[in-house]
């Protein structure tokens, strides 16, 4: 139990203990006085981002109690103003806190019956709180009144329980087949059908219509495996079937050329296993770019006397009018003339080019088609795709 000052000093039986703003203490008193006034609280950040252990048990959603940390002024005065019985005091009452420094259970309910503090999980801590010259000036300054002898505290921690209700499921019956528990394997290989990489061919960076793509993973192989294509301006997947004689690490697909159904961009392509026996398995989606082929392009390209010309190209697959399209010229990028409607063919009206040779690029919402052959040694530009400028 906490020793009153009174107790260890008799000649201090008349002190007074208040909480008053500073510059509002002493009112009119002459006694020996203690103030205690609090000046700021702050966040404990060691409670804030876990809900109260003996409210919230494992698997269960808690809200995090407001918990606290006080900082206390505590000034002395002395009898009749005498600094050097304020000395005295504080000397006490920084003793007594210094023996006390953890508030018991039934101290604070007594103090505080209407609360439930007491019964909080952590216990209340009182220390020393140490503060600068400089900013024990500025604290001073902002109560507006002469500085007097004083010390601060800290006390650690106060937490106020949320009103909010928590989030508890119902207690699980079984945990696997017969309450078997997990399953756990030695490696790293995931026990269910998963894709890793996704592979265009001829080492391009994109694929395009009528070529096959390779995708690596695990668990791949079923008595059906599907891919299904997804694109961001597509309202439904495209599912197509996987190539024959795949196996459990890799398997590959044919994409169908079929340029209406289809459309240059970015998709995102995942597995779907079905086995004859256990359930059916759908895997990650990966990404993978489709590109534009240039079936036709004008070629030459002849600019009247203002130095302009009109470029039509033919391409697979069609292009719909919310898409970007570009024709990239050597190192220039034309915008496409507006089309209302779904179309395979794009005019675009090119000038201020340099005449002579360009190699042409068709990009569309960013994809660009393929100029590089990859499979020469080493890499070349595909010859068919450029465009003399006369």
């Amino acid at each position: 139990m906490l020793t009153p000052i009174a107790v260890i000093d008799p000649e201090l039986t008349d002190m007074k203990v208040s909480t008053e703003l500073p510059d509002l203490a002493r009112n009119g008193n002459t006694n020996n006085q203690l103030n205690l006034f609090l000046y700021r609280t702050s966040t404990n950040t060691a409670f804030s981002n876990q809900p109260l252990r003996e409210q919230v048990k494992q698997g269960e959603s808690g809200i995090p109690p407001l918990s606290l940390n006080l900082h206390y002024l505590l000034t002395s005065y002395g009898y009749n103003n005498d600094d050097v019985n304020a000395h005295r005091l504080l000397g006490r009452a920084m003793s007594v806190l210094h023996d006390h420094p953890v508030l018991g259970r039934d101290e604070i309910q007594a103090s505080l019956a209407d609360t439930d503090l007491h019964n909080q999980i952590e216990r209340i801590r009182i220390t020393v709180d140490d503060m600068t010259l400089d900013d024990m000036s500025k604290l001073w300054s902002s109560f507006q009144t002469q500085y007097r002898l004083s010390v601060n505290y800290l006390v650690t921690v106060v937490l106020i329980e949320s009103t909010r209700s928590i989030k508890t499921p119902l207690p699980i019956l079984t945990r696997g087949e017969n309450d078997s528990g997990i399953n756990a394997q030695g490696n790293l290989v995931p026990p269910y059908p998963f894709l890793s990489r996704i592979t265009p061919p001829n080492s391009q960076l994109a694929a395009r219509s009528g070529e096959i793509v390779t995708l690596d993973g695990y668990h791949l192989d079923g008595d059906g495996v599907e891919l299904s294509f997804r694109h961001p301006r597509l309202a439904a997947p495209i599912v197509v079937p996987a190539e024959p004689g795949g196996t459990a690490e890799q398997i590959t697909v044919l994409i169908p050329d079929m340029p209406a159904n289809w459309m240059s961009g970015v998709y995102t392509i995942a597995a779907f296993i079905s086995k004859t026996g256990d359930q059916d398995r759908t895997t990650n989606a990966l990404p993978l770019q489709l590109a534009p082929t240039i079936l036709d392009i004008t070629n030459p390209v002849t600019l009247n006397i203002s130095g302009e010309a009109t470029v039509t190209i033919r391409c697979d697959p069609e292009v719909r009018p919310e898409q970007r399209s570009s024709l990239l010229l050597g190192d220039r990028e034309f915008p496409a003339d507006p089309h209302a409607v779904q179309t395979d063919t794009l005019t675009f009206r090119i000038h201020d080019i340099p005449k002579g040779n360009r190699y042409a690029r068709l990009r569309i919402d960013g994809i660009d088609s393929i100029l590089v052959d990859r499979n020469a040694v080493p890499p070349a530009f595909d010859s068919s795709m450029e465009v003399t400028i006369q």
